[in-house]
């Protein structure tokens, strides 16, 4: 069942538990490990904890939109946010904290007190989409959960809930569709029909394991359990980019 598929109690149930996730990832770090690499390129963990604190007040912004109906947008600009990132990067381990907990703490409030109208109202996403308020549910679930992963200090894709993994395999395949990568791809997840990336294709290469394991794959955060047959037999490739 994918994430959309579940009432929005549930959804947030599920966002409000990728939160805490998260929440504990950062709290078992000390503040030297601040400084330590990420699985993204060129992020300190520094980095990624600002993102994720701002992600969320970003979020805000949004369902402030859906109330007042007043445009406010995620983000004055792409400089904007990535100006955001470095200048809370360089923040002590104390302060990255304290904001962390602080922008998770009002983004929940948001959606608690938001009106039951303002869940249909429509907001656009920092990539131009135009989507309902409660869109944010899924933004902040992806976030966390996935981000939880790239701190790395234990997190897994294995710990996501199921909704989530379905949905961020969705995602990524339709991202691909939508540019014509991967066309030579089929995924196939433990159990389950195998997805052809495009269905007027030849496909070269399946790409094999369990749903964590193929979503971690195709996320671009490594191929740990996975096999790979076709032209190259266990050549894991180099997914195509999705974010």
């Amino acid at each position: 069942m994918t994430f959309h598929a579940v009432a929005l109690p549930e959804r947030l149930l599920i966002a409000r538990r990728g939160t805490a996730y998260l929440s504990q990832r950062i709290a078992e770090l000390t503040d030297a490990e601040f400084d330590d690499a990420t699985l993204l390129h060129g992020w300190t963990r520094r980095h990624l904890i600002a993102h994720t604190a701002y992600n969320a007040l970003a979020l805000c912004r949004l369902l402030d939109w859906a109330v007042t109906g007043e445009e406010t947008p995620m983000y004055a600009s792409p400089e904007q946010r990535n100006r955001e990132i470095a200048e809370g990067a360089t923040l002590n381990a104390g302060a990255l904290r304290n904001l962390f907990a602080h922008s998770c703490a009002r983004l929940d409030e948001k959606w608690r007190n938001l009106p039951s109208t303002a869940w249909r109202e429509t907001v656009r996403t920092a990539q131009g989409r135009q989507v309902p308020a409660k869109e944010t549910v899924w933004m902040r679930s992806r976030e966390v959960w996935i981000h939880a992963v790239d701190l790395d200090s234990g997190g897994q894709f294995g710990d996501c809930p199921a909704p989530v993994l379905d949905s961020l395999l969705i995602d990524i395949v339709g991202t691909w569709r939508t540019r014509g990568d991967g066309a030579e791809l089929v995924l196939a997840v433990d159990g389950r029909e195998p997805i052809a990336v495009d269905d007027t294709a030849a496909a070269t290469t399946t790409i094999t394991g369990t749903l964590p394991a193929v979503v971690r794959w195709a996320a671009g955060r490594g191929a740990i359990g996975i096999h790979s047959e076709g032209s190259q037999p266990d050549v894991v490739p180099t997914p195509p980019r999705w974010l």
